[in-house]
């Protein structure tokens, strides 16, 4: 896990909507910025996986879509739990300036 990060990453404690059974049910986001997510999964996900996201920024129903990559997981001690760190290896068209300007409307990142 490096602290030598582009991007500040922001807390932002929210439930994530992965289908049921799969690695990202019972996941919850627990950090953001415009070059990543940070997690916490029941499941071990594997490093470089690639998986496709869908970002809600705000209420008009315009979601984000990106491909995040899995840089690192780590095991939270005393517990089942898993820490994930994942960058945003792809901002689909048009997307990335929504979350731009979602970070400069907020003054984050």
């Amino acid at each position: 896990m490096s602290n030598n990060r582009k991007n500040k990453r922001h807390v932002c404690v929210v439930p994530v909507e992965g289908k049921k059974n799969s690695v990202f049910d019972h996941t919850q986001v627990i950090d953001f910025s415009k070059g990543g997510i940070g997690f916490v999964s029941q499941h071990r996900i594997p490093v470089n996986k690639e998986v496709p996201i869908e970002i809600d920024l705000t209420a008009d129903g315009k979601p984000v879509f990106v491909v995040g990559r899995v840089q690192w997981v780590q095991r939270i001690m005393n517990s089942k739990s898993y820490r994930v760190g994942m960058s945003f290896e792809d901002v689909l068209q048009g997307s990335k300036s929504r979350l731009n300007e979602y970070f400069k409307e907020n003054k984050v990142g």
